[in-house]
């Protein structure tokens, strides 16, 4: 009872913060982390522990599954180079640095001991990257870039504390560990990118989906450390695969499943996440009092070492930006300028993957309880001091935000190409075309009225509504090929794609569920007995002799074809319905001021009034 409530005290937190956040225009992460250390204070806030193994294996997968899943591979592999040099090279550089000053300040602790807290504090957080540099309208490389990173540092990061803990803190053997778990990531991710997408080929149940996508995470993170693998790359390389893939391999209900639970999911822990480092500050400052270094020289170390990540941070981008990357023209056609350099250097926030790394540090280390604050001030100094100056430093480096009318026009041309595929292959099937179908597919406002009458039908015969969406199901496939198409050449920004396929999927959905629908009402149409106290349908009788049974005598004559027909119940006259191109049924009622007309079509019995418009 007592996990449930603080669970529940934990989310409401979240979900509160969250809402007077959003309407004073504030951060939520980084509120939440202020909220978590004042929250740590109050003597009816229960001590909250992070657990390594509840963070690493409970927390991490799903967060770094949702993120990948929302990541462009195009974008990505677009900016591989730069995005490995700060996952792998970075973290490494960072390890090391913090390592030699861990050592030359605190004496006694041990190479060891040293790059376990180098290996902590390195990597920048999966999670505040995108948090924070998206709601800000950080240029859309900068984000990819730290996605990236975000996305990959935790397993150098991991391997490298593994390896230093093991008491290997030589660099060869920390390469040579980081290979074998990065290659082991790799084949353990493409492994289940390659099942699940098999499995989901034959699943069409959003529900079932869903709980595919749940298990993924866990499941592929789990096997890959079976094998001494690295967990996070597994998940990583699953997750981003899995999300390129999507459009191919899921039905558009489950895609919009899966993006709406992941967002939900990656919401709830994400804020829950940023509370919990800040509920952490109590009791590793009260622990760390008992350590023999002092007050005044712990809080030197501490602050030295925030110092040295920041500065480590920098000095790295801007070599690898200079001497190693030398990056080319972006999406505008310009070489990146400098600011945009610094702007990734600033951005360098940590977050609980390094608290939850400080605790695996065993208790017997020395200068444990030191440790654990120099992982926390990181941590927090970091998101505050970097977090909070982020958009200032934007805006005095004047880094512009994506153009909104260059996604617009981005958008309109997308589009544009998109429809143009789905009206080549409308043309295609305009073969034969007796119920001027693709004139409905244009007109698709002014037939939404006569799809509902046409659900109430249940005659196996595909009627008009039935043929509109499966021809527009075959053009949203053309349409989606295209924007694939063009999604590959990474000419196109990720966000704009993926709003499109997300419009393409809407639509498709709702084509569904208009046919799941239509076949729930046809299989009760036959129950349909109330006359709404209509005096009409009261008082006309249920069945007449029709003049021509199963044909409309007007359809013959002209040369034309019906839908469905209607037998008016006042003289027995047989008409198409308004799905059909002539609509003589209306004709007649307005003819003859005949009130009610009755189902012709077999097993049906439904009657409708025009005067009340309504149905029994």
């Amino acid at each position: 009872m007592e996990l449930v409530s603080t669970l529940v005290a934990l989310v409401a937190t979240v979900l509160a913060t969250t809402a007077v956040c959003n309407r004073v225009d504030l951060s939520p992460p980084l509120v939440l982390i202020v909220v978590g250390i004042v929250g740590s204070y109050l003597p009816f806030v229960p001590d909250v522990q992070l657990n390594p193994e509840v963070v690493l294996l409970g927390l991490l997968p799903p967060l770094l599954y949702a993120a990948s899943l929302q990541t462009s591979l195009v974008d990505f592999n677009a900016n591989r180079r730069p995005i490995l040099l700060l996952s792998v090279g970075l973290v490494a550089f960072t390890t090391a640095g913090v390592a030699v000053l861990a050592h030359a300040l605190i004496t006694d602790l041990g190479w060891a001991g040293s790059f376990a807290i180098g290996a902590v504090v390195a990597p920048p957080d999966a999670i505040a990257a995108s948090a924070i540099g998206r709601r800000i309208g950080l240029p859309r490389r900068i984000v990819t870039i730290l996605e990236g990173e975000s996305l990959l540092n935790d397993a150098t990061a991991l391997v490298a504390l593994r390896t230093a803990l093991a008491g290997g803190a030589v660099w060869y053997l920390m390469a040579r560990d980081f290979a074998l778990a990065a290659g082991g990531g790799v084949v353990v991710g493409l492994a289940f990118f390659f099942g699940i997408g098999l499995v989901r080929k034959h699943v069409t149940d959003p529900v079932l989906d869903s709980g595919l996508s749940f298990m993924t995470p866990f499941a592929a993170y789990i096997a890959a450390e079976q094998i001494h693998a690295s967990g996070v790359i597994s998940v990583v390389v699953a997750g981003l695969f899995l999300g390129h893939k999507a459009p191919v391999i899921q039905v558009a209900q489950s895609r919009i499943a899966e993006r709406m639970n992941w967002r939900s999911i990656a919401f709830l822990l994400e804020g829950g996440v940023f509370l919990l480092i800040g509920l952490q500050a109590r009791a590793i400052i009260r622990d760390v009092g008992n350590d023999d270094l002092g007050g005044t020289r712990i809080t030197l170390i501490c602050a030295l070492t925030l110092v040295a990540v920041v500065v480590l941070r920098m000095v790295w981008v801007f070599f690898a930006r200079y001497a190693l990357v030398r990056p080319g023209p972006d999406e505008t056609g310009r070489v990146p300028p400098w600011t945009y350099t610094f702007l990734l250097g600033w951005a360098g926030m940590r977050g609980v993957v390094t608290l939850a790394a400080a605790f695996v540090i065993p208790k017997d280390m020395e200068h444990r309880e030191v440790l654990l604050l120099i992982a926390f001030t990181v941590t927090a100094g970091t998101l505050l001091l970097q977090g909070l100056s982020l958009p200032w430093v934007a805006r005095k480096l004047d880094v512009p935000s994506p153009d909104a009318g260059a996604d617009a026009l981005a958008r309109a041309n997308l589009l544009h190409q998109a429809s143009q595929a789905g009206l080549a292959e409308l043309d295609r099937l305009e073969e034969e075309d007796p119920h001027d179908v693709s004139e409905t597919i244009r007109e698709r406002i002014r037939r939404r009225d006569y799809a509902a009458w046409e659900r109430v039908n249940a005659s196996s015969a595909e009627t008009p509504s039935e043929i509109y969406a499966r021809r527009r199901r075959l053009m949203i496939d053309a349409e989606r090929r295209r924007v694939l198409e063009i999604r590959s050449t990474g000419t196109v920004p990720h966000e704009v794609v993926t709003e499109v396929l997300a419009m393409l999927d809407v639509e498709e959905s709702m084509l569904d569920y208009s046919e799941g629908e239509r076949q729930r009402v046809r299989a009760t149409v036959g129950s349909m007995s109330r006359d709404g106290g209509c005096e009409h349908l009261r008082d006309l009788p249920s069945i007449v002799d029709a003049n021509t049974p199963g044909v409309c005598e007007e359809c013959v004559a002209e040369g034309g074809t019906w839908v469905h027909l209607r037998l008016c119940l006042s003289c027995g006259h047989v008409g198409c319905c308004d799905s059909s191109p002539r609509r003589h049924a209306t004709a007649h009622y307005h003819a003859s001021d005949h009130p009610v007309i009755r189902s012709a079509e077999p097993g049906e019995t439904w009657r409708w009034c025009y005067v009340d418009e309504l149905t029994a």
